[in-house]
């Protein structure tokens, strides 16, 4: 069987790999692009770039490629008993300003994704679980990332730590309940698509 979410504005059923589901998935087609060679680019501190000369199977013309090398992410819906989400508020460089998301982060080297999820919870917001439910993993960006995205429910998360933050953040940490969740939304502050993916995966789960 697969799993079915509910998010906050349709209902949709995402199959868990290893799991047996009644969707009728098809095959889908290969289309193999020939590496010809690879050139190793500047460090840009989260990333390693990689330039890929590849051939196109359709026409045989080559160009040059860009791929962009980084760790794993965990991105992490944490859920109060009494049922609020736990959300950070952070500026965000990229898009130049500040922004509502769900607690996220690196997977560090030799660390596991649940184990970077339990950490990047408690260092970022100061909660905790004993409840973790894996939703799955998704790419991160597969025009040019080859890292992916590792999505975790923790269920009755609580206060137990003090933030530990690195220097380069600066994070407010808040509780909101679906409503509000959807405010932030609608309103354009919650918006950063790995948090909405997750989102749409949290607010009711059966088998």
């Amino acid at each position: 069987m697969g799993v079915k979410y509910i998010c906050p504005y349709t209902v949709v059923i995402i199959p868990i790999p290893g799991r047996e589901t009644n969707l009728n998935i098809k095959p889908a087609p290969e289309l193999p692009w020939q590496n010809i060679r690879d050139e190793i680019g500047p460090d840009i501190l989260l990333f390693r770039v990689y330039y890929k000369w590849m051939r196109n199977p359709r026409n045989a013309v080559t160009l040059k490629t860009l791929v962009l090398e980084g760790n794993d992410w965990v991105n992490i819906a944490a859920i109060t008993p009494a049922g609020k989400l736990i959300v950070v508020r952070q500026f965000r460089f990229g898009v130049g300003k500040t922004t509502c998301e769900f607690p996220a982060g690196l997977v560090e080297n030799g660390e596991s994704p649940l184990a970077a999820a339990q950490r990047e919870l408690r260092e970022e917001t100061g909660y905790a679980s004993g409840e973790w439910v894996s939703l799955g993993s998704v790419d991160a960006n597969s025009a040019f990332l080859n890292n992916q995205c590792h999505l975790w429910l923790a269920k009755n998360a609580l206060k137990t730590h003090e933030t530990s933050l690195d220097s380069s953040e600066d994070i407010l940490v808040e509780e909101l309940d679906i409503d509000e969740l959807k405010n932030e939304m609608a309103a354009g502050r919650f918006s950063n698509a790995l948090s909405m993916l997750t989102a749409c995966k949290i607010a009711h789960i059966s088998q």
